[in-house]
């Protein structure tokens, strides 16, 4: 049996970051304006470090002593802007995407979306991009409370049948899939940090090089070898 495929959104598909900086620094600048926060700078490379944490673990941890209802009003902003951006076309995917999503289904694989990210989110991506052309479903942490993604995982088990490869780029992509006694690609083009992915079955450098490798796991996961 073929296995599911459990993609990442932000960092394995989505280039999240030409949408993020923009609307975080915009209500960054909000936050000054109101004199909740000092003024800072902030490099695109630690606003990249966020892509991949859920909204309450990002404000947790950049702004701990914010209140927690200025930090969801400015989750809050910050998503309703990338939702915006989204539905203008702003938004945009790894070059090759679209075609390796192609292939991939072409193959025969069940693919699935496993993300942190926000109901509104979720959904202005799976109508813009078109998504169900390719995935069965996608997975948003709001709806399951902002669980983990090892919490997750389980709810997709029930669902969808195994063995599974789970395909990302943050530490919590490979805490998912070792939770859940899956196989995992780390993206090293995406979002994460030197040595995040240590631990990985095998690595990309780029999302043109998933078939190959999703195809060579598989069959280690068929044969041992």
């Amino acid at each position: 049996m073929k296995p599911t495929l459990i993609f990442d959104y932000d960092g394995t598909i989505h280039n999240t970051i030409g949408i993020y900086e923009p609307a975080f620094r915009s209500c960054y600048a909000w936050l000054e304006a109101e004199g909740y926060v000092p003024a800072q700078e902030i490099s695109t490379e630690r606003i990249a470090g966020w892509l991949g944490m859920n909204s309450r673990e990002m404000w947790n941890s950049f702004l701990p002593g914010l209140s927690e209802e200025m930090k969801d009003a400015a989750s809050g902003q910050v998503g309703s802007s990338m939702v915006e951006y989204i539905r203008a076309h702003k938004a945009a995917w790894y070059p090759g995407a679209r075609e390796v999503l192609e292939e991939l289904k072409s193959d025969g694989y069940t693919m699935i979306v496993l993300s942190n990210c926000k109901i509104a989110y979720r959904k202005a991506n799976w109508e813009t991009f078109g998504m169900e052309r390719w995935f069965a479903e996608f997975y948003d942490c709001e709806t399951f409370s902002f669980a983990p993604k090892t919490e997750i995982i389980k709810e997709i088990q029930k669902k969808f049948s195994g063995p599974y490869i789970v395909i990302g780029d943050r530490r919590s992509d490979l805490e998912c899939a070792v939770s859940s006694g899956s196989a995992f690609i780390g993206c090293r083009y995406g979002f994460g940090i030197d040595g995040e992915l240590d631990g990985a079955d095998a690595f990309v450098d780029t999302v043109r090089e998933l078939p190959g490798r999703i195809r060579r796991q598989e069959a280690f996961i068929e044969t041992g070898r």
